[in-house]
């Protein structure tokens, strides 16, 4: 199956619905892409813990989103931990007018 798709101008492109059902891509995924040759990416679904998660002994099935969200954060290098905190707090004090609460 080949389906074209045209990179925007930011640098984003959507996998298409066809391919994303195919492979089992789903909203929140993380994705990994590693480029194999010159033209050639590879995208692949990763997975934040395995089978069997021992820092809270749950498997990725009972584990809830926001336990997902700190562990994939805890394992990030601290420059992109400050990113992810800088990205966050502009979206919570948009969302709140700019109003924050000490």
């Amino acid at each position: 199956m080949k389906i074209l798709r045209i990179l925007g101008k930011r640098g984003r492109v959507t996998i298409p619905f066809e391919i994303r059902e195919i492979v089992g891509f789903s909203y929140n995924d993380v994705l990994s892409f590693t480029v194999d040759d010159e033209n050639t990416v590879t995208i692949k679904k990763e997975r934040i813990c395995d089978n069997n998660c021992p820092k809270y002994n749950l498997s990725p099935a009972d584990m809830r989103d926001d336990e997902l969200l700190r562990d994939f954060i805890d394992r990030l290098p601290s420059s992109k931990q400050r990113e992810v905190l800088v990205h966050l707090s502009l979206k919570w004090a948009a969302k709140n007018g700019g109003v924050v609460n000490a």
